[in-house]
């Protein structure tokens, strides 16, 4: 090409910019430029949450074509120039475009010509989305397993602090056996720390490169998908080409395990509710709030919406799958639509875990009033059946026995008059009077129930060493995976400095 045919194709191409304020015939011409449904298709806005992904995915991209020969190192060094300027500038300073892919490479067309339009070489909008989603989602899903390694903290802080704290324990919310505060934290430890490994394993699956699948077919030039992989920090390549540009399975697995954390969330922030509304826990000041019109008023509202979050975020899961199910392959526009799903459900469930975390390590545990509530609705009933029947007795009629004492004060001489009834004989010819008496004290009842996982106290510290030692393990692998990505991105810094 001659300097001057160069030069006339530049005023061509300046006055298209020139022409369409949209900066739309940078990268489509004329085709497709006008008409109401451009705005309808535009999701440039939204693309904001995935601006510095795309300059990354841009930067492996380009970085790859030059060392494949593909695109020379000068042309390279000005489209990764051109590349920084725009990030300084921001998402807010790019021209219109059907996406934010289209609008940063009609920009860097803008700023160094035509030659700019090679950042676009073997390559696809389909693959280079796909690729800043999940890069994009990493980080997101990483600062959510944080939250969630804060509460299991919070958890096993209070689990420590309560292990000989009676409480009542509830089923279908009717008393049903003393536990420790220690036993119920514990629970939700175990939920928790279940949501975390469910998190991970989602992020393993998202953490593969789908660049190189290009629209869905691949490419015919030399490409090494591998090494775009490496630059972004990606473990390994969606190997398949279509199934790179148009599965969003990890989006709907994320979605899914945040839904269920959600879901345990919903299930701590009740019980905190409830345990409040009974005096036996006073939450924070900056976990509560008071009414507009009583005074007197202290309210959980914090934990009042981090129950709701799990509406939402089910929700998110059923719009996802539903946006998803039956769409044929490969790449359908419908995609668009379906990412917006995964980012509010990581926000929100990311914020609520935050918010749960600080309420359950800030929260005050009534001790006196839990202690008077323990034995609340003869709750030790349970715990002087299993006595009768280690003493011979069928279980089935020392449940019946205990029944009938139940219904008469629940007391030891109720006890002693359902034997005479039941069994025709004195309480004390088939079990100790003591033995009953322990039986029906509260802290008795915890303390003798030490089978693996129950609330005595030496059976809860099992469960804690268990529990830290689940936590530093995957506190471990939270940091050598946070690392691993800031690696990765040091790195690509560098190489890009090579060239600019």
């Amino acid at each position: 090409m001659t300097e001057e045919s160069a030069h006339d194709d530049l005023s061509e191409l300046e006055s298209a910019v020139a022409t369409d304020g949209s900066g739309e015939g940078v990268v489509r011409r004329d085709r497709f430029s006008g008409g109401p449904a451009r705005s309808f298709l535009s999701s440039l806005e939204a693309d904001r949450r995935i601006f510095e992904a795309d300059l990354e995915v841009d930067r492996a991209h380009v970085l790859m074509l030059a060392e494949q020969g593909i695109v020379e190192d000068d042309v390279a060094g000005e489209i990764l120039t051109a590349l920084d300027a725009i990030e300084v500038d921001g998402h807010g300073s790019l021209p219109d475009g059907e996406d934010v892919h289209e609008a940063i490479e009609t920009a860097v067309i803008q700023r160094i010509g035509e030659e700019g339009g090679k950042m676009h070489t073997a390559r696809s909008r389909n693959d280079e989305v796909a690729a800043c989603i999940r890069y994009r989602l990493r980080e997101d899903v990483l600062d959510a397993i944080e939250t969630t390694l804060a509460l299991r903290e919070a958890l096993v802080g209070v689990a420590e602090a309560n292990a000989e704290t009676i409480m009542p324990g509830y089923t279908h919310l009717q008393p049903a056996q003393p536990i420790t505060v220690a036993h119920w934290a514990c629970s939700y430890e175990g939920a928790v720390r279940r949501d975390t490994e469910r998190l991970l394993e989602a992020y393993a699956r998202i953490n593969q490169s789908p660049l190189g699948g290009a629209a869905f077919a691949g490419t015919t030039f030399d490409i090494d998908r591998e090494r775009t992989a490496e630059l972004l920090g990606f473990e390994g390549i969606v190997e398949n080409s279509m199934d790179a540009s148009s599965s969003r399975d990890f989006l709907l697995e994320t979605t899914q395990a945040l839904s269920t954390h959600a879901t345990t969330l919903s299930g701590l922030a009740e019980d905190l509710i409830v345990f409040a509304n009974r005096g036996f826990v006073d939450l924070a000041d900056d976990y509560s709030s008071t009414s507009s019109i009583m005074p007197q008023k202290k309210n959980p509202d914090t934990l009042e919406l981090v129950r709701a979050v799990a509406g939402d975020a089910a929700g998110s899961v059923q719009g996802l799958t539903t946006t998803l199910k039956g769409l044929p392959r490969a790449y359908n526009r419908d995609l668009q639509r379906a990412t917006t799903h995964a980012w509010e459900t990581v926000d929100a469930v990311t914020d609520a875990s935050e918010v749960a975390a600080g309420a359950v390590a800030t929260a005050n545990w009534n001790e006196e009033v839990l202690a008077a509530e323990a034995g609340a609705g003869f709750s030790t009933a349970t715990g002087v059946a299993d006595l009768l029947a280690a003493n011979g007795l069928p279980f089935r009629t020392a449940h019946e026995m205990v029944a009938i004492a139940a219904a008469n004060g629940g007391d030891y001489d109720a006890i002693e008059s359902a034997a005479r009834e039941v069994l025709g004989e004195p309480l004390e010819s088939f079990v100790d009077p003591a033995a009953v008496e322990a039986a029906l004290d509260p802290v008795e009842s915890v303390a003798s129930r030490d089978s693996q996982g129950g609330p005595a106290p030496e059976a809860v510290a099992d469960q804690l060493e268990a529990a830290r030692e689940a936590l530093s393990t995957d506190e471990e692998t939270l940091a050598e995976t946070s690392d691993s990505l800031e690696a990765a991105h040091e790195a690509l810094r560098e190489e890009v400095n090579g060239y600019v």
